[in-house]
């Protein structure tokens, strides 16, 4: 029931997490798999060229959660909008917010990859806000952090994002080829035909 509510995009874990590949070390990806972060409600911020691995790592996190009882929920900037924009809309936006605080952990992946708009910005600094210090956030970006103000619109609205989001967070910069590309190229993408 969890899993459901969480919509989580697919079904990754930490132990299909292919280590062999990853930039990341298996050292922080297992620190990370004891939850003892988000327990302290602390942030996680994945940045890093695409397909290095980034939503892989959070949804396999995110897997991790919800086994240990967790209220987990996935979002892309453009579905977190709308989740805001519709709160907005209804008159419902504080009992909409008071949700995200009960969370234990909201996933934002691939942050920048559409455009953001000044209302896009506006709902992403909102839970950002009202998160912060009590719910776990994990956001995955093609960006750096010192980027953000390229793809927030107004920037002042970056700023204060990027100070709330960074405070509590661990900061983990993937690099590499796509994986993904990688895979395809080398026909481990597909089975044989």
């Amino acid at each position: 029931m969890r899993r459901a509510v969480a919509n989580l995009p697919g079904n990754r874990t930490l132990a299909g997490f292919d280590h062999s590949v990853s930039s990341v070390p298996t050292h922080v990806i297992n620190a990370l798999g004891t939850l003892e972060w988000i327990r302290r409600a602390e942030n996680l911020v994945v940045c890093g060229p695409p397909g290095t691995g980034k939503s892989f790592l959070a949804e396999a996190l995110a897997s991790e959660g919800i086994e240990a009882g967790m209220r987990v929920s996935w979002f892309n900037s453009e579905s977190l909008a709308q989740t805001i924009a519709t709160a907005k809309a209804t008159d419902t936006l504080s009992s909409t917010l008071a949700k995200f605080r009960r969370l234990d952990l909201v996933i934002i992946d691939d942050l920048g990859i559409l455009p953001i708009g000044e209302n896009d910005s506006e709902a992403l600094y909102r839970v950002v806000e009202t998160c912060y210090e009590t719910t776990s956030l994990i956001v995955t970006s093609n960006f750096g952090l010192a980027s953000f103000d390229e793809i927030l619109n107004p920037r002042s609205i970056a700023a204060a994002l990027v100070d709330r989001l960074a405070h509590h967070a661990h900061l983990i910069e993937t690099t590499g080829e796509s994986i993904r590309l990688s895979q395809a190229l080398s026909g481990k993408g597909v089975m044989p035909l």
